[in-house]
């Protein structure tokens, strides 16, 4: 598939090359213009269609947009055809063509174009779009909505209030969520850019976040990146080559027929998490090292080895203290401290300027995929809220999203259709 560069070239260039040869070499050109073109292989573009949505294994891109939405319709229908509008418009943006037949420049001048025209120049950049439905989709004040009563899943709940939690309404929740990962991050906000367009009288942004430097790995063939506290994040993270780990702990089961629809997918709990980055920056080196439960270097154990040596809780040092403190972050969140519960964890850091009185807003903003949050993500946050010494001290969670993102969609399938029908 060509990349936008590919067919601004041939529709520019090409065009007015093939004219100009036309006149000089008449039917010679006539002739060449007519063999096969050679195959293209665009390494940029990732594939939409599969069985399970793109942007949760695939590897972790550089950048993030991501935006949850409040569905403004009451009408089944128009929430259906906006899902088939979003599911045409995203299979044409990642592979790196524009939204619309028509696109940015081909429209008529008397109406606005169908793309917005910000990535004409840029390849497909890995664009992943991954979607995913809220709680307050299905029921709303109490009421039913668009259909689907009883098609909630169980486990599709709402988040409880985790002690320290500081959350704002207005960066929480949502009807439907969209997470654009790309390696542009131009590429990534026009795609969110583009599907706030389409929906435009259907849905309303109600909190975005935009990301960058990928703080886990979802891939062994990925390095251990840094968080803006500047040590390694994700290094115990689930990789995509872990296929019966996935199995167990991030694809999510249907417990009940009316569940049926979300075969092949996951829930995803996002989470926006301010960090007291100036206090952190007058923390000594080594309280650093015992808040996490690794060095700072090379993001080995306290208690020994390389990056991915297993940490040794039972090994004690001076004073018969563990090496690994008790409420350090490694071992707060081992899966040995939580009934070996894992997740795939595809977070960013974020920048959003400073808050008026002299102080970074910048952090985290958390993002992974578990089978069920009630057993794989609940128990686990309520048990850091109160004794990760990390979380206590430096953290602040100002927002909050739990979604069920659907399984994989084929072709000529529109986005949840089985929902639906």
């Amino acid at each position: 598939m060509l990349s936008r560069r590919g067919l601004l070239s041939l529709a520019g260039v090409g065009g007015a090359a093939a004219g100009l040869a036309a006149g000089f070499l008449g039917h010679d050109t006539v002739e060449a213009s007519a063999a096969p073109a050679p195959p293209v292989t665009d390494n940029s573009i990732v594939p939409f269609h599969g069985n399970h949505q793109a942007g949760i294994t695939t590897p972790a891109q550089d950048r993030l947009h991501m935006a949850a939405f409040d569905v403004t319709t009451d009408k089944r229908e128009e929430l259906i055809q906006l899902l088939k509008d979003w599911t045409e418009a995203a299979a044409a943006l990642t592979e790196g063509q524009p939204a619309g037949a028509t696109g940015a420049v081909n429209g008529p001048y008397g109406a606005p174009p169908e793309d917005t025209g910000e990535a004409l120049d840029l390849s497909a950049g890995k664009l992943t779009l991954t979607f995913g439905f809220g709680a307050s989709l299905f029921e709303k004040d109490g009421a039913a909505r668009f259909g689907l009563e009883g098609r909630k899943p169980e486990a599709l709940i709402d988040l409880p209030h985790f002690p320290g939690d500081d959350l704002d309404p207005a960066r929480s929740g949502g009807d439907v969520v969209v997470q654009a990962c790309a390696d542009d991050p131009q590429v990534a906000v026009h795609a969110i850019r583009n599907l706030a367009r389409i929906g435009f009288g259907k849905v309303r942004v109600r909190w975005s976040q935009l990301g960058f430097g990928r703080t886990s790995s979802t891939s062994r063939a990925q390095h251990t990146p840094r968080n803006l506290f500047g040590f390694k994040d994700g290094t115990n993270n689930l990789k995509v080559e872990d296929e019966q780990l996935l199995d167990q702990h991030v694809w999510a089961q249907a417990s009940r027929p009316e569940d049926d629809w979300m075969a092949g997918g996951s829930y995803l709990v996002a989470r926006r998490i301010r960090m007291h980055i100036e206090t952190w920056d007058r923390t000594s080196l080594g309280e650093q090292e015992g808040l996490i439960g690794r060095t700072k270097g090379t993001g080995a154990p306290l208690s020994g080895g390389e990056e991915f040596t297993e940490p040794d809780f039972a090994r004690h040092g001076k004073g018969a203290k563990p090496l690994v403190p008790v409420g350090s972050h490694v071992r707060m969140a081992h899966p040995s401290q939580n009934s070996g519960v894992r997740m795939l964890r595809r977070g960013y850091n974020y920048t959003d300027g400073s808050d008026g009185v002299g102080h970074l807003d910048a952090g985290l903003f958390f993002i992974a995929f578990v089978t069920d949050p009630r057993t794989h993500y609940v128990p686990m946050q309520l048990a850091m809220a109160k004794g990760d010494k990390l979380a206590v001290e430096y953290l602040k969670h100002t927002g909050s999203g739990l979604f069920a993102v659907p399984g994989g969609l084929q072709p000529g399938k529109y986005l949840a259709e089985a929902l639906f029908t």
